[in-house]
């Protein structure tokens, strides 16, 4: 099982950079955890960082594939994951 922490930050419009900075380190040392075999410990400071359960930090197993495109207004919006829908609801829930 594989690690998406990357496709998380990149979810959560966030850099590397600015997850290092929320948890009080310095991006090398994060990226070294990211591209290494980060410990529980470092595991569980990223999803607290990134406000989700450490299990989002996780590759899933695909049950369906989802390929498409949602039109809202004037924008077009990709979607190929249950998480770009939550990502568009949670936006336009906050713009509320």
């Amino acid at each position: 099982m594989g690690l998406r922490i990357k496709e998380v930050i990149k979810e959560k419009g966030m850099t590397v950079q600015t997850l290092a900075d929320k948890m009080g380190i310095n991006r090398v040392g994060l990226s070294n955890h990211i591209n290494g075999n980060p410990s529980v410990a470092v595991l569980e400071k990223i999803a607290a960082a990134l406000e989700v359960p450490i299990q989002e930090l996780f590759e899933k197993e695909q049950k369906e594939n989802i390929n498409g495109y949602i039109e809202i207004g004037n924008e077009i919006f990709k979607i190929t994951s249950f998480q770009d829908i939550r990502n568009i609801i949670n936006r336009f829930d906050s713009d509320n």
